[in-house]
């Protein structure tokens, strides 16, 4: 933790090795990350997978759509040597192998990559784990899901995730006001948004007014993570956390 603001391992230590995998949570933890992120899919046996994309392609060379296969088979692929032999024969986590990680008093950002369908079966997953309300954080980019997430499992804290780019695409021109709006009637705890210029003082005091939190991802420069904690966002996501520590102490 720098400054109160919490260094969170984005798919694990996602530079050193490959993401979200056993190996690379496991590596997040050892060298003290306050906290790891990781992405989830409903498989079609109605498991949670531990995967950001919708396939199996990119990290297992073999195109295999999580949600039609069962998680038994999912965990056939190497989904680690595409980071470099020593990752050899790292398997697609089940979401209860990666809670069972999580020491006490760190915490887990759950990156909801899929639809409601998944919501009555992660209910069932964080209720049987031994971690408290607290550690878990869920956070996903479908404002729908994430709703109904809060309805339905209000007892975890949901952040929605946002970009605040300038872009030509409709979809991203809710203004700082709205966003804000739409967060509180929805009783979310606050917003993840992406990394980005536009996030100043202005935005973060805005945020902080309103009584939400503030995460941003994903920070890989030390420059740009100093001035977001100087700015007083309650946490960073970034692929190489024991480095960017060791970079902001050094500050």
């Amino acid at each position: 933790m720098v400054n109160n603001s919490l260094i969170i391992a984005h798919r694990g230590e996602s530079f050193d090795a490959p993401e979200n995998t056993l190996a690379s949570i496991n590596l997040a933890w050892h060298r003290n990350a306050d906290a790891v992120e990781i992405d989830i899919h409903l498989t079609g046996d109605n498991k949670v997978a531990v995967i950001h994309d919708s396939n199996t392609s990119r990290t297992a060379g073999i195109y295999k759509a999580v949600k039609s296969q069962p998680l038994d088979y999912l965990q056939k692929f190497d989904v680690g040597k595409f980071k470099g032999s020593q990752w050899a024969n790292e398997k697609i986590p089940s979401l209860d192998e990666v809670l069972d990680t999580v020491p006490e008093g760190k915490s887990i950002f759950i990156e909801l990559k899929c639809g409601p369908e998944i919501i009555t079966i992660l209910s069932g997953y964080l209720g049987s784990c031994r971690l408290k309300p607290y550690q878990i954080k869920l956070i996903g980019f479908n404002f729908k899901t994430m709703s109904l997430v809060k309805k339905n499992i209000p007892l975890y804290e949901v952040y929605w995730l946002r970009s605040v780019e300038r872009s030509k695409f409709r979809f991203w021109k809710l203004n700082h006001d709205e966003i804000i709006s739409q967060t509180i009637q929805n009783r979310f705890d606050g917003l993840d948004l992406k990394s980005h210029k536009l996030i100043d003082q202005q935005l973060v005091d805005k945020i902080k007014y309103a009584g939400l939190k503030l995460f941003v991802w994903t920070v890989n420069d030390p420059e740009e993570a100093d001035r977001l904690i100087k700015l007083g966002v309650d946490g960073i996501t970034t692929d190489r956390p024991y480095w960017l520590k060791e970079k902001l102490s050094a500050k």
